[in-house]
This record gives C-alpha cells, structure tokens and sequence, in this order.
C-alpha cells in the first residue's frame, strides 16, 4: 500500500468514526427534547439513590473509637503449663478452629498469654473472658496513656460463661466504657469490635449484628471440659485470636457484648457473649468471687409416648426423675429415682428444659412446691433450693 492510499484509509476511520459520534450524540438531544421528563426522572433517580446509599452507613465510628478505645485494655498473663512457647496457640479457639498440629514442648514450663478486656467502672474492674486468665499465676494490663502496665487481680470468674472479672489500682483516673443493653440490639445494626489481635494493641473492625441466640460448644484443653455456649452473638466484625474478651461496641457507644470466638473456617464470623448476660451475674462475681448457681441436685428425662402410656398420663407433659444426687436438696426433701414432677408452684411442666428454667431463676433457699406422681398417685413435695456445688 502506498502512504498516499494508507493516508486516504485513515482519513475515512476518522471522518467514520465523527459521523458516528455525531448520529449517537443527536440521537440523545432528540430523545431529551421529546421525553424531557424521562431524563430528568433518572437524574432524580440516581441522586437519591445515592443518597439513601450513603445515609445506610454509619458516621460516628471515628468518635466512638476515640472517645472509648483508651477504656480497652491488653492483657497479658503468665501461666505455667504444657503448652507451646508462641501464646496464640494457648488460646482455645485458636486451638479448636486451627486444630492442634503445632510445634509443643511438653515440659512443664512458664509460658504467657495474652487477650483483651475493658475497664467497666473508675473503681478500676474490668471485664474479660475466663479463658484469657485461666490459670495464670500473675495477669499484668496495659492501658493506653499509662507508662507501665498494671498488676491485676483476678476478683472473679466462672467457667461456664467464660467471664472474669479483674482489679487494677491506679492513683490517676482511669478511663471507662458503660455498659449497653443486649436484647435491644437487633440483627443488621452496626458494632465495633477493639482488641489487640495478634499483640496488635487497640485494633478496630466493624461489621454488623448477623444474628443473635448462637449456641457453640468447645473444648478447653486446659481443663479438659467442654465449654458450652448458649446465646452468642454472631457478627461479622473481624474477630482474631487475642481479640477475646474486648468490647462490641454500638453505634451509642455501649458495649453490647464480649468478644469471644472466631470460626476460622468461614470467612467473617465471629462470636460474641451478650453483655446483658454478663450484668446478670456481676455482682456475684466481684462479691463472691463466682456465680451462686441455684440447684437442687436431679438428673432429668423428658416424657415419651411409651412413658406416657407406662404412668398411665393423658399426654406427655412431665419431666422423669433419672437420679438424685445423695444429699442433694432433691434428696432431703424425698425425690427419688422414678418420680414425675408435674408442676412447680403452679407452673405445668411440660419437659426437663421447663424444671432447669425455674430452677435457674430462683435464689438461695427459695421453697419449690412440686407436684409429683409415684406410683400412680400426686403428692405435694417441697424442695428448698440450694447452691450447685463448684
């Protein structure tokens, strides 16, 4: 070719390709012209849309994290035991979501772990996880603002609901975070999670609620119990080992939960106590030490069809006796193995779960009036509640 016929080539793209643009561009003026009112309908459409876009996301996060990060505090323990040598490892989720395949030394030896917790009041109490104490011969916190970290005591703690509750003594005021209400949190609102994943001190995600009444159930190598969950909070707010026992935070600057678990195998779950659950038993823990748990000392069974039909009852409401603990409050007030609580002050058993549940909402030496069936005939019992033994 030529460069006078490839200069004539380029000079036909060119005045093509104008042509072109020019059809499209008057195509455009005219439909504007015509239907002036669809046009201005997707302007309005686009703004408002991004309006209501960015009204859905939370503006405050800077000055909740500024006003309470100073309130989170680093915890670190030393605790003597079998474990590895990194202290990441001794967390139990850690362990539980990542398995056990880690280099150990299995001489007893002084190791030191670490978490996360929250300074609840300017007495100096603060909250954390009962796992990120337990069996720590010394626990030292570090609070942002302060020169050298603080000895703490361990004033409280309970198993069972993995909470602590520890003591530092400072001479200068120490900064605080309130607690909020759980139950009046809903699924989808915006918290903030602040810990020290990783030894990466005062560390902030933000997710939202994902759902609420997640029951878990892990192992605790330390102790070799199972460490049963309930009523987590699920959020996807990242949560990491060393995370445990800070705060979840609402966009009203309470905390709502404690940081808790990870599900390492799925992307953005974690795991939260609810803070209302932690309320529930706070003045135990800092007054005694622990939980007073009421308790009157059966093993239980629910009704079934085929029982039903054995105690000759209409329906399967009931909960069996399956043992009594020997000089339980079951045991002094005359339950044996084989009675059928029907009713307690009034209220219709209709399960096991039914008794556990009045059970638990009474106090220390409360009276309980059971009926009972034994052999084929009620009776009037009454138990006197006691206190579960550690």
């Amino acid at each position: 070719m030529t460069i006078f016929n490839k200069k004539k080539y380029i000079i036909t793209l060119l005045v093509g390709l104008a042509i072109g643009i020019a059809i499209v561009a008057g195509g455009l003026l005219a439909y504007n012209s015509i239907y002036p009112q669809n046009a201005a309908r997707a302007v309005t459409e686009d703004t408002v849309q991004a309006k209501i876009d960015s009204s859905l996301l939370p503006t405050n996060i800077p000055e909740i994290v500024d006003q309470f990060s100073d309130a989170v505090v680093y915890i670190e323990t030393t605790v003597e035991n079998n474990a590895s040598s990194n202290p990441t490892f001794n967390d139990p989720f850690f362990r539980y979501f990542f398995g056990d395949s880690f280099p150990s030394n299995p001489t007893p030896r002084t190791s030191s772990g670490v978490g996360s917790g929250f300074i609840i009041n300017p007495e100096g109490y603060l909250l954390t996880n009962e796992h990120v104490v337990s069996g720590a011969k010394e626990v030292h916190v570090t609070v942002k603002g302060f020169e050298k970290p603080f000895k703490a005591t361990i004033v409280g703690k309970d198993f069972n609901l993995d909470l602590a509750v520890l003591k530092i003594n400072s001479s200068q005021k120490l900064p605080h975070i309130e607690l909020g209400n759980s139950d009046n949190m809903r699924v989808g609102e915006w918290v903030i999670a602040i810990g020290n994943p990783y030894r990466l001190d005062h560390t902030v995600t933000v997710g939202v609620i994902s759902a609420k009444g997640r029951p878990i159930t892990i192992s605790d190598q330390a102790s070799g119990k199972q460490r049963v969950y309930k009523n987590l909070i699920q959020t996807d707010a990242a949560i990491n080992p060393g995370n445990s026992g800070g705060p979840l935070i609402s966009l009203s600057g309470e905390v709502i939960g404690i940081n808790t678990a990870i599900n390492a195998q799925a992307q953005g779950i974690g795991f939260a106590i609810p803070i209302n659950t932690a309320k529930e038993v706070l003045d135990d823990l800092i007054e005694n030490g622990s939980v007073t748990r009421p308790y009157i000392g059966v093993a239980l069974q629910d009704m079934t069809k085929d029982l039903a039909e054995y105690f000759k009852l209409k329906d399967q409401n009931g909960a069996i006796i399956a043992d009594v603990v020997p000089d339980s409050p079951a045991a002094k007030a005359g339950l044996t193995r084989g009675d059928v609580i029907l009713k307690i002050n009034d209220n219709v058993i209709k399960n096991s779960n039914d008794v556990s549940e009045i059970i638990s909402k009474t106090k220390i030496n409360d009276k309980l009036v059971m009926v009972v069936l034994r052999n084929g005939q009620s009776q009037f019992i009454s138990v006197v509640v006691g206190r579960r033994p550690e």
